[in-house]
């Protein structure tokens, strides 16, 4: 049987999967748009968000981590629970309909002020979508409070939090964590508090981080993990494969991924991850050009107008600044998509 048959019929091993990499680029892409343009035509989704870093302090020290403030980054700042409320009611003063809170894990705040920062943005925005903190956040909660992770996710449930974003998932084989994120949430407990949020009745997205140290069979066990528990829970909204980027950081990472590298581990995981819905190109890490073409590629998601973004702009992605509205509707345009914002679980709401 072919090997793209295989995969169809769910009839496939581990070394099936990682063969699809043999494959030719334009073999993948169009496999992988078949299934792009059956379940979403020329649409390409965006939302209008704002991404809101409350601190960069961090107890811990992972190896591609340009955000938080080390010897690298000598910059140390932590936002009051004030000034990441007037953060939210700006952008939602501008039409965002999320915000999305990543923090770096600082101790010196306490357990109250992250949970304090949602329930004051949805005391003030009831109608905004929250979409906060990441499974490594969560597990570094329960250290912090001695509470289990899942008293974690009921807190973040009373405090407003709508979603989870899919970060601190990086690449699960433990063997590379050790290396390059030791000491963070295991991607067992990482999977196990997806699972249970997931029971709770709310959406997450899951991410992995690439083109590190790792190799593509470390990339095809982190997607067949997510498709096991997308199995079990259908919670995942979305998939983001996340470009490693390269500066400010102590990962010496010699050899740069390829855009055809990039492609194909996009048209792949389009592949592989049927059950997941969207795949997401997040033009911040991939580049806004390369992310247009990945539309091409399986991707049906570009990610959004972001208004600000710390975390990966620390590392060389040009994202600093987000993506102005027009520009952003007139770029998909232009690579012949239709642009459509969707809010946060991917309702449409606006077809341009």
């Amino acid at each position: 049987m072919k090997l793209i048959e295989k995969i169809k019929n769910g009839k496939f091993d581990f070394e099936d999967a990682v063969k699809l990499y043999d494959m030719e680029l334009f073999e993948l892409g169009v496999e992988a748009n078949e299934i792009r343009e059956k379940k979403f035509g020329k649409k390409t989704y965006f939302n209008i968000n704002r991404h809101i870093n409350p601190s960069n302090i961090c107890k811990d020290v992972c190896k591609f981590c340009a955000f938080s403030a080390h010897r690298k980054n000598p910059n140390p700042y932590t936002l009051s629970i004030e000034e990441c409320v007037k953060i939210a009611k700006n952008a939602y003063l501008h039409n965002a309909k999320e915000v999305h809170i990543v923090s770096a894990h600082n101790p010196n705040v306490g357990y109250d002020y992250y949970m304090d920062i949602v329930k004051e943005i949805k005391k003030e925005i009831p109608d905004i979508h929250i979409k906060a903190f990441t499974a490594a956040e969560v597990n570094f909660f329960s250290e912090l409070s001695g509470k289990n992770y899942k008293e974690v996710l009921e807190d973040m449930i009373q405090a407003g939090v709508d979603s989870m974003p899919g970060g601190g998932a990086e690449i699960f084989d433990e063997r590379v964590r050790e290396k390059i994120c030791k000491g963070k949430v295991s991607s067992q407990r990482w999977l196990e508090i997806h699972e249970y949020w997931h029971k709770l009745g709310r959406k997450s997205n899951a991410t992995m981080l690439f083109g590190h140290i790792e190799n593509r069979s470390h990339r095809i066990d982190h997607m067949l993990r997510l498709k096991e528990l997308q199995e079990k829970t259908n919670g995942f909204n979305a998939f983001i494969p996340l470009v490693y980027q390269r500066k400010n950081n102590y990962l010496k990472v010699e050899n740069f991924l390829t855009g055809i590298e990039i492609l194909k581990t996009i048209a792949i995981s389009r592949i592989l991850l049927e059950n997941i819905p969207n795949i997401k190109a997040y033009w911040v890490t991939t580049t806004l050009n390369l992310s247009l073409v990945a539309q091409n590629y399986g991707a049906n998601d570009i990610d959004g107008t972001i208004e600000k973004e710390s975390i990966n702009s620390a590392a060389g992605a040009a994202s600093k600044n987000g993506l102005d509205l027009k520009e952003l509707v007139n770029l998909i345009k232009d690579s012949g998509y239709i642009p459509v914002e969707r809010d946060s679980l991917y309702n449409e709401i606006r077809i341009y």
